[in-house]
């Protein structure tokens, strides 16, 4: 019987997470569940935003389901015990290295984007983004210079071992859809990029049914709001990834509808939704809950083995939505727990 951790953390992470709870469970799936603490909620708790009891219970699950992280009582603590740091942490310590994080619009939503609807109708990606390098896990720190000034540094960092881990996961990705892989770098500027850019090259030759491109950063962020549709598999570093998926959400509707799956070696995920803690509309029940309810899906899909379930929450989602459901996000009234009626009701 498959263990699966919920990790609702802080702001409007326990709303959402009620919510794919809520799903998972009208599945009749055969599934246990045991909660932790997680970010602030864990720091105010225990003077930490990942103790050991959760770490313990993260490494025991077979799969969790996060919700999101962040409190503004904690922004003046230093940086080893703000909640955010308790979702780099456990990707550190369960080796969660590959971000997948699809983006789609859903019909119904054209008028949501921020794009012009006969554009944002081809917007169907995903992203394939590292996670546990580049400057977020490299050294980092204030100095001071011989002038007496405060500099600041992080190091961006890739070995080819993770270079070519991800890249994979890209190629692996792009086989599953439509064969078309697009490299993300900076190699006109960066060393690291360059690095990037000669390994992803090679591992390609593993992978000739796939097509493989590369565009700088600069130009993949112009080209996502100009012309999406290009876009199949993207593959990046993790800071290039951090910023092209949001954009990416916007150009979906909201942020609010956009899943994503943390995956190691052995396919072990922490499923979250993109958005964070959204502390200015936590408890008001305001939250749009799709993005949870669909990382719940890429859960049963990635880690459990269930894609005919994950299809089924994924149908829902997409029927509520073209039935009318909106939450605020959407520019609709509908509350956190009646988005999730209206998913649930489309899901008998």
């Amino acid at each position: 019987m498959p263990l699966i951790a919920i990790l609702a953390g802080d702001g409007i992470g326990p709303e959402v997470t009620a919510e794919a709870r809520r799903v998972l469970d009208t599945l009749g799936l055969d599934l246990t569940y045991e909660e932790g603490l997680v970010g602030g909620a864990a720091f105010k708790a225990a003077g930490h935003p990942l103790p050991t009891e959760t770490l313990d219970l993260a490494r025991r699950a077979d799969a969790i389901l996060f919700g999101a992280v962040g409190d503004p009582d904690c922004d003046a603590l230093e940086r080893q015990f703000r909640p955010e740091q308790a979702i780099l942490g456990l990707r550190k310590a369960l080796g969660l290295f590959a971000n997948l994080r699809p983006a789609k619009l859903f019909a119904g939503l054209e008028d949501a984007s921020a794009l012009r609807p006969e554009i944002a109708r081809s917007i169907d990606m995903v992203i394939v983004r590292e996670l546990t390098g580049d400057v977020y896990f490299g050294v980092k720190g204030i100095r001071t210079t011989a002038d007496g000034l405060r500099e600041g540094h992080d190091e961006m960092r890739y070995d080819e071992a993770e270079i070519a881990r991800i890249a994979r996961v890209g190629f692996e990705t792009a086989r599953t859809r439509k064969g078309k892989l697009l490299s993300v770098d900076k190699a006109n500027v960066l060393e690291t990029s360059q690095l990037w850019r000669d390994v992803v090259i090679e591992v390609s030759a593993d992978y000739p049914d796939v097509e493989l491109s590369h565009m700088y950063v600069d130009n993949a962020a112009m080209q996502m709001v100009r012309n999406p549709g290009q876009f199949d598999v993207i593959v990046t570093g993790n800071l290039f990834g951090d910023i092209l998926s949001d954009e990416a959400s916007m150009c979906a509707g909201s942020i609010g509808m956009l899943p994503s799956a943390a995956l190691n070696d052995s396919n072990k995920g922490m499923y979250e939704p993109i958005h964070g803690s959204a502390p200015d509309i936590a408890g008001q029940g305001k939250a749009n809950p799709c993005a949870a309810i669909l990382s719940a899906a890429m859960m049963l899909r990635h880690s459990l083995d269930l894609p005919d379930a994950a299809d089924r929450i994924e149908a829902a989602v997409a029927a509520a939505i073209l039935g009318g459901a909106r939450t605020p996000d959407l520019g609709g009234t509908l509350t956190t727990r009646e988005m999730g009626d209206a998913v649930l009701a489309n899901l008998a």
